[in-house]
């Protein structure tokens, strides 16, 4: 990975058209292509931060939506299907257009494109979280909650001290992957004008007019911090289940 990342930097490239790729413009050994690298590389901040903040509020959210589910109550059974199948049938990019967009419009509140985003992927994220957490409650054993109740305990309590704990073990590698996903996703909202990678990108491509150079940076950017999150990941996956098996 490090050997290829040098040579696509620094090698002079001459495409299948003829036409001679400048990776100089990319070249720590020149100002130019320093300033560049600087450049590119602000968004990473702005990128991490909306991803960790988005899937934070997404995982309350899901929480909040999974609850209804657990429920003998059809209608409260209907919320959570409604919520999770209309949210997950509406592409994120229409949806942080229209909460940047059309919100003010219909509702007179207006946010900034950093908050936009994140609104719009932590509602997005929720219904898949939803999804996760109603699976990982739903995989603890029926005497578990039947023990709970013997205590005298709560629906609540026994959700909060007997099962949350239990699920939350289950679910964490579900949520992590869904971090990675979100990681990728967060590259959307640079359509409203927020400073990420993705925007960055599209800014020195317009300055410079070098996409293909810019753009391949900029696949290797996302790949390298994805790679990264996902050996976490697994790290933490691997010692969930050392744990559960102690």
């Amino acid at each position: 990975m490090k050997n290829l990342f040098f040579l696509l930097l620094f090698l002079p490239i001459t495409s299948c058209s003829g036409q001679e790729l400048g990776w100089f413009i990319l070249s720590p050994n020149n100002v130019e292509g320093l300033t560049n690298l600087k450049f590119l590389l602000s968004g990473l901040t702005t990128t991490i931060y909306i991803s960790v903040v988005s899937i934070i509020l997404s995982a309350i959210l899901g929480f909040i939506v999974a609850i209804p589910s657990l429920a003998k109550n059809k209608f409260l059974t209907y919320i959570n299907i409604g919520y999770v199948e209309i949210v997950r049938a509406i592409p994120l990019l229409v949806l942080i257009l229209w909460i940047y967009y059309g919100l003010p419009i219909m509702t007179g509140l207006s946010f900034s494109p950093f908050v936009s985003g994140i609104i719009a992927l932590a509602i997005s994220e929720s219904a898949f979280q939803a999804e996760i957490f109603r699976a990982g409650i739903n995989s603890i054993k029926k005497s578990q909650w039947e023990a709970g109740s013997s205590l005298g305990l709560t629906f609540y309590k026994r959700l909060r001290l007997v099962i949350l704990p239990q699920a939350i073990k289950n679910i964490l590698p579900a949520l992590g992957n869904q971090f990675v996903y979100v990681l990728k996703m967060s590259s959307l909202v640079s359509i409203i004008g927020i400073g990420d990678l993705t925007r960055k990108a599209n800014e020195l491509v317009v300055s410079t007019y070098r996409p293909l150079e810019i753009y391949t940076f900029l696949i290797l950017e996302y790949l390298i911090l994805i790679l990264i999150v996902s050996f976490i990941v697994r790290k933490f996956e691997k010692r969930l289940k050392q744990d559960g098996n102690n």
